[in-house]
């Protein structure tokens, strides 16, 4: 008996390591491509600090997902409380704003200063979004250079926009990756129906995009399905490819007529 309990601990140990190898290889290289895009954007903006900001958890919060500047490593991973901070307006308004001098606005959440030390005068942000729903915030900070510092223009919240655009799609794709990583340890070790019952109640609480959910509902549907026997494992591949045919056709043809 105590061999058995062994070799099952052995072999949820080495699930848990590939679940982590596997949540690794697909969120390393957005984090690099999100930070890459992030300080492209903010020299082509003449921004001193650019960051990203998303959701954290279902309480309405919010983190630096990501940053770049002098204090980069002090905003990364740090916490906004719900409804506070410019950041926190746009991403609850999905309006983009520019703030010439963040000390005559109230909505400005000072307390980012105050643990980096750093000194903020003036702010872009522009909402992220995917397919309709806002994910997070793109934020510049103040010029390159002494203050005071000049204000940032109309046309530039127009530039930013379309920054945030690219930055929204792989923002998405990462936090489709941790989603994923968050539903391995989940769902690691449950074999039976009654179990993934939980997992997709645990699923529903989360805070995420639709897509998201639906993609997860999907797997967990087919892992269930799968779980039953040859039969139904060779039903369900049929009608899995018999859907990719038809979206794919479905979508030259309609492609053609266009």
């Amino acid at each position: 008996m105590a061999e058995i309990n062994k070799n099952n601990l052995e072999a949820k140990l080495q699930r848990i390591v590939e679940t982590f190898d596997a949540a690794n290889m697909l969120t390393e290289p957005l984090t690099n491509s999100i930070e890459n895009l992030l300080k492209l954007s903010a020299d082509s903006m003449k921004s001193e600090e650019a960051s990203v900001i998303v959701r954290d958890g279902n309480e309405g919060d919010m983190k630096f997902l990501l940053a770049t500047g002098k204090v980069a490593n002090q905003l990364t991973g740090m916490k906004i409380p719900a409804g506070k901070g410019i950041a926190g307006f746009v991403f609850s308004s999905g309006q983009p704003m520019a703030i010439a001098d963040v000390g005559q606005e109230k909505s400005f959440y000072a307390e980012v200063d105050r643990q980096t030390g750093y000194t903020t005068q003036t702010i872009l942000a522009t909402p992220l979004r995917y397919n309709g729903d806002v994910i997070g915030v793109l934020e510049y900070v103040n010029r390159i250079g002494a203050p005071p510092f000049e204000a940032f223009t109309p046309f530039e919240m127009d530039k930013a926009a379309l920054f945030a655009e690219a930055i929204a799609s792989l923002v998405n794709a990462f936090e489709a990756a941790e989603l994923f990583q968050e539903f391995s340890k989940e769902v690691l070790g449950k074999e039976n129906n009654a179990d993934l019952i939980e997992a997709r109640e645990w699923l529903r609480n989360i805070r995420t995009t639709s897509e998201h959910r639906e993609i997860i509902n999907l797997a967990v549907l087919v892992r269930e399905i799968a779980g039953r026997g040859a039969e139904e494992r060779a039903l369900c591949l049929e009608i899995l490819e018999a859907m990719s045919r038809y979206s794919k056709n479905n979508s030259e043809t309609s492609f053609l007529s266009f």
